[in-house]
């Protein structure tokens, strides 16, 4: 079998991790695939039944930029010696240059792909990249986006994918089952806190000020503890702390969820149609804020910054009400964008 090598960056979330491991679930009967991860969810990659190698990333190394790349080089170099991989994949905003160099100097023929996703704000950094380094360019795609494919200007194929999940329709737990893996009651009535893992935004101010709205509105609070987390976030003792992974698959336990606007947050709220009170992260490169309002067009979704008592109070009321208007329904929308990019990896590989 071929050798797939996905290199996933380390970004606010866990969203670069999730795109690479949403592909290699569906590439693992055909390749190898191994990781090469800036992400400290290493066991996350393990769980689900893959190999890899962790590297601290620029956000966490006091190294300086050229000193941290050359040493990128390096590592890199020896897990490209070591797996001796067919097709590469980056997930992240722009490559880093110990990794271009490493690839430039690996002596065996390599494709390399980009996996980019998209949505930053007008006024986002941004860095010129040469895109003829790569062999194809994978776009996932935001909610209501148009897929396609095209060339780009340098001559290298551009590949636009519906939104990329994890998990397909048929991973997630219906509502019984996901309580009782879960360990709920099943008459209770329960909310699902994700807002983020607190790294760059601290989330205990509006997060606590929403847990004590929902639990006034007779909720059971469950807090989702994230797996890049580096700081707890202190909890009343009436909420419940949760640490699965994923999260996505016990969605359905819930009868109402508050959440940040990352990729793979809205794209689940999607699949899994649960009533959501979604909070933007101002803070971030890409425009949550966008992303949020293009959920609430194919979801019973509420956007709210909730930065004040008042905007909390009015955003629960409008999320319980959203919830009891619900109907059971599935998303309209093509959610296969996972299944296409990995379609076309493995195209690649073959050539």
């Amino acid at each position: 079998m071929p050798t797939l090598l996905f290199f996933p960056v380390n970004g606010s979330g866990m969203g670069h991790l999730t795109r690479c491991l949403a592909y290699a679930r569906r590439l693992r009967e055909r390749a190898d695939c191994v990781f090469f991860s800036l992400s400290s969810a290493m066991e996350v990659v393990e769980e689900m039944g893959f190999a890899g190698d962790y590297f601290v990333s620029p956000l966490w190394s006091v190294n300086a930029t050229y000193d941290w790349n050359c040493e990128l080089a390096a590592r890199f170099g020896m897990m490209l010696e070591r797996t001796r991989p067919d097709v590469v994949v980056f997930d992240g905003t722009w490559p880093f240059q110990g990794f271009l160099a490493a690839c430039r100097a690996y002596g065996h023929p390599l494709r390399l792909v980009w996996s980019n996703r998209g949505l930053l704000k007008k006024d986002a950094k941004t860095v010129p990249v040469d895109k003829s380094l790569f062999d194809l360019l994978i776009r996932p795609g935001e909610l209501g986006g148009t897929p396609g494919e095209k060339r780009t200007p340098e001559g290298v194929r551009q590949l636009h994918v519906p939104p990329v999940l994890l998990l397909d329709n048929d991973d997630i737990l219906p509502r019984t089952a996901a309580r009782e893996q879960l360990g709920l009651r099943l008459e209770g009535r329960y909310a699902l806190f994700s807002l983020g893992p607190g790294n760059l935004k601290d989330v205990s101010g509006p997060g606590l000020r929403l847990v004590r709205e929902v639990q006034d509105a007779g909720f059971t609070v469950v807090w989702a503890c994230a797996p890049i987390s580096v700081r707890d976030v202190e909890l009343p003792a009436t909420v419940q702390p949760l640490a699965v992974c994923p999260l996505a698959r016990y969605l359905r336990a819930f009868d109402i969820f508050v959440g940040a606007a990352g990729y793979n947050t809205c794209c689940e709220v999607a699949q899994a149609q649960i009533p959501s009170l979604i909070v933007p992260n101002t803070l971030l490169a890409d425009d949550q804020t966008a992303r949020a309002r293009m959920l609430a067009a194919h979801a019973p979704v509420v956007v709210s910054p909730c930065e004040t008592d008042a905007d909390a109070q009015a955003a629960v009321r409008q999320l319980l009400a959203r919830a009891e208007q619900r109907d059971k329904a599935s998303c309209a929308l093509a959610l296969n964008g996972a299944d296409l990019a990995a379609e076309a990896i493995w195209q690649l590989a073959q050539q």
